[in-house]
């Protein structure tokens, strides 16, 4: 777990979601190479052929952006697939119920940061699979609040999807922390917005939340 720029009084949380809460490698690959795969048949293309162009726009990408990260999502749209239609795509392909069990662990560490700050996703899933996700993982009455690639017809990282989150929690950026598990994706934007930002390694971090903001040593 990595801290950036925490503010001293804050009172919104903004989670991602995969990878973030919950770490299980293989859905998380799975929600790469189906979409890939998809888009692969699309263009007549073997599965390692269509892989090694994404792999290649986005290093061709990085390089060209002093060393950031591109989402797939916005990968995607450079071969043909806009925002709208990825969402359809990632509704279809993404089950989290075929990989993804309640996570008591988690549930204990939210409803412990519940009682402190309002609760946002930002993710670049629809907001159907996010719903699923956070039922799989038993926690989804514990987000009131989810801004997803649907939301505003973008995919992070973007302004108006980290705004829209901190609008809809009822906080100004400055008493905002962003945590995800992508700096590029999910900390570098909210930081320049004026949030905090926190990056994890996955839900083990996740768990440790509510101690680490107990202590308020930062």
């Amino acid at each position: 777990m990595k801290i950036f720029n925490l503010p001293v009084s804050f009172s919104a949380l903004l989670f991602d979601m995969d990878s973030t809460l919950y770490t299980n490698q293989n859905y998380a690959q799975s929600q790469i190479d189906l979409p890939i795969e998809k888009l692969a048949r699309r263009h007549g293309k073997t599965f390692a052929a269509m892989n090694d162009e994404i792999s290649m726009y986005r290093e061709n990408w990085a390089r060209e952006h002093n060393g950031r990260n591109i989402s797939l999502a916005n990968t995607f749209t450079a071969f043909g697939v806009s925002i709208r239609e990825n969402v359809r795509w990632r509704e279809e392909l993404c089950l989290p119920e075929n990989f993804l069990t309640e996570d008591r662990k988690l549930r204990s560490a939210l409803e412990l940061l519940e009682m402190h700050y309002s609760l946002s996703i930002v993710t670049n899933n629809p907001v159907s699979v996010a719903e699923k996700t956070l039922y799989a993982l038993g926690v989804d009455d514990l987000f009131p609040f989810i801004i997803g690639l649907d939301t505003c017809g973008v995919s992070k990282p973007h302004e108006e999807m980290f705004m829209r989150a901190a609008i809809q929690c009822g906080a100004v950026p400055e008493e905002c922390i962003s945590v995800g598990d992508r700096y590029d994706i999910d900390i570098a934007l909210p930081l320049e917005l004026g949030m905090g930002g926190i990056l994890v390694d996955g839900v083990e971090d996740v768990y440790k939340l509510p101690e680490f903001f107990s202590k308020g040593e930062w």
